[in-house]
């Protein structure tokens, strides 16, 4: 399984945060309209996240709903029929929350940094450090670590848990 080093925090100057964030030079920059469908399932998180041309990816994963820096294990498996895949999902397995956002995705060395406006809930931003398979979590929070102090984000500006526990 793939992994990663993560954090999750509420914003509440986006128009500024996104300076700074383009202050990093990012290599690469796009939007995205997701709809994150979460299921009920036995041990970790499964959602199928949709995508505005129908194609979906349905992602496993575990992580600690601890607040600040996490790690994070996931499994993506992509699709061209989302509809398709969410209709036999629900049917078995049920559906626990849908989350609805538009995200800017600016992609920084390793890092992805998401700008998120998410419906009924507001503004955030996320840090993922995709770690290389060989690389250890250690080296992804030092990466980490230095995003944040850039951006000017602290522990204390981080959520736990995901935005489906925040609509839930």
């Amino acid at each position: 399984m793939a992994c990663n080093i993560e954090m999750k925090a509420r914003v509440e100057d986006p128009v500024a945060l996104r300076r700074r964030v383009l202050d990093l030079n990012p290599h690469e920059v796009f939007l995205l309209e997701q709809v994150d469908t979460f299921f009920h399932c036995q041990s970790g998180r499964l959602k199928l996240r949709q995508f505005a041309d129908g194609s979906a990816e349905l992602i496993a994963y575990e992580r600690a709903n601890v607040q600040g820096v996490r790690q994070s294990t996931y499994f993506r498996t992509p699709t061209a029929d989302g509809e398709g895949l969410l209709q036999a999902l629900t049917l078995s397995l049920g559906v626990k929350t849908v989350v609805r956002k538009r995200r800017e995705v600016m992609l920084v060395g390793q890092s992805r940094i998401h700008l998120d406006q998410v419906e009924s809930l507001g503004d955030f931003m996320e840090i993922e450090v995709v770690l290389d398979p060989e690389q250890a979590a250690s080296e992804g929070e030092v990466i980490l670590a230095d995003l944040m102090g850039n951006l000017g984000i602290s522990s204390e500006h981080c959520i736990a848990g995901a935005y489906a526990d925040l609509i839930a």
